[in-house]
């Protein structure tokens, strides 16, 4: 299979780790290349459901190694919970598991700036998870960040998690927020024994893939979130606190854009979000509390119900335009499955003018009216379909309108259900 990168079109959630998981079968490296624990991507496989924040989920694949990149940020004490689950599941990550040297830490005091910084916003809230994914990335950004390989020299490490702290602590009470029950030295403690089990994993994984790739390995990159939760590109300020779109895969991992032969988008065949933030497409109605409850529209991380709207191929269109999308995997077509029409968004109408292009401006999306054509549910269920030809007429259609309005790009794979044997391939690479 050619290297490829797995990217969400919309604003995540929309199935990445099944796809990641259908893809692994055909990789040899599995790499996680940006955002943090608060991503949660979920796998069911063969009756079995594994959620992973952090651990690229082609891990639960033997003998495929996974890579945390130097693009993510780093959960030490959640990375290692996942590591204990999985080897409670019977999976075993030695010599399986590596993390990048670079990749920066989300120390608790980040939490801490997090919630406070939440807090402050009043009504103007984003809607973070608050596990301390912004702070750690602000600290990067100003260079006081913490690096795993900072854990190797344990002087340089803890003056370094002392000045943070005291800066974290003194910020957090500057915006009128108690401090949280922190204690610098039982913290301090507590790392060490961090330091002991994740010291062993850490390498300069740039290196190690340029070598294995060299040797004829087969990458696929793994991104979190998705396109319009971008730091550039998505609906600012509502947004994550990394770049999410295709081009972040080659910096997030430390790799040459040469080294990416085709990217993958993720459509969900309704549009989610969570949190904060215009979504032109939204149904505040019984059809949308349907499809919440059907698709089990509720966040992995933190368990928030989902805002759920029609397919919106205004900003698949656009997640094209800035992923280069090469191949389109469309997920939960049987959430569809009860529904006696189906509604897909083409166009918008914003004051007044009718455009098929995504404003780049957030004000002018929170004021787009979605202008809808109107297709027929298939109305029976299709999660035993094992072809794509097998599904019913008006299920076809509905995959093949789609992707007329998405400049036709092939379908690489349809998902009728959540579990790994549930997933068709339609045009292979």
């Amino acid at each position: 299979m050619p290297n490829a990168v797995i990217v969400g079109t919309q604003w995540g959630d929309e199935g990445k780790a099944k796809v990641i998981d259908y893809l692994t079968e055909k990789s040899d490296i599995i790499i996680r290349f940006q955002g943090g624990s608060n991503a949660g991507h979920t796998v069911i496989a063969d009756g079995r459901k594994f959620v992973f924040h952090l651990v690229p989920s082609g891990i639960i694949s033997p003998g495929k190694i996974c890579i945390v990149g130097n693009g993510v940020v780093i959960d030490a004490q959640q990375l290692l919970h996942e590591i204990d689950e999985l080897e409670k599941s019977g999976i075993s990550i030695d010599g399986r598991l590596l993390v990048s040297d670079l990749a920066h830490l989300v120390l608790p005091y980040h939490k801490a700036l997090d919630n406070a910084s939440e807090s402050s916003r009043g009504g103007g809230k984003i809607g973070t998870t608050g596990r301390g994914i912004g702070p750690a990335y602000a600290d990067k950004v100003l260079r006081t960040g913490i690096r795993t390989g900072d854990l190797f020299d344990w002087e340089v490490f803890s003056s370094k998690f002392k000045a943070n702290f005291i800066s974290a602590k003194s910020q957090v009470e500057e915006q009128g927020n108690a401090w949280f029950d922190l204690d610098e030295d039982s913290i301090l403690d507590k790392y060490k024994a961090v330091r002991d089990r994740l010291t062993p994993l850490i390498k300069d994984t740039s290196h190690y893939i340029f070598e294995a790739s060299r040797q004829g390995k087969q990458l696929l990159f793994e991104g979190a979130q998705g396109t319009f939760l971008d730091i550039d590109h998505g609906t600012y300020p509502f947004v994550t606190s990394s770049n999410t779109v295709a081009g972040c895969a080659c910096t997030g991992a430390g790799v040459g854009p040469l080294s990416i032969d085709h990217c993958v988008g993720i459509v969900k065949t309704y549009t989610t979000r969570v949190g904060n933030g215009p979504f032109p497409t939204e149904l505040n109605d019984s059809t949308g509390e349907l499809l919440r409850k059907v698709g089990h529209e509720f966040g992995s991380t933190t368990g928030r119900p989902r805002r759920c709207g029609w397919f919106d191929s205004v900003m698949v269109r656009k997640s094209i335009q800035l992923n280069g999308i090469t191949r389109l995997a469309f997920t939960k077509l049987d959430v569809l499955n009860d529904l006696d029409e189906i509604k897909v968004c083409t166009h918008y109408e914003i004051d007044g003018q009718v455009t098929g292009q995504y404003p780049s401006c957030s004000q002018k999306l929170e004021r787009a009216e979605p202008v809808y054509e109107t297709l027929p549910g298939w109305k029976c269920d299709i999660s035993e379909c094992k072809e794509f030809e097998a599904l019913p007429k008006h299920a076809v259609n509905y995959i093949n309108r789609l992707r007329e309005l998405c400049y036709n790009i092939p379908a690489l794979i349809v998902s009728v259900g959540p579990d790994r044997s549930q997933t068709m391939g339609v045009e292979p690479f």
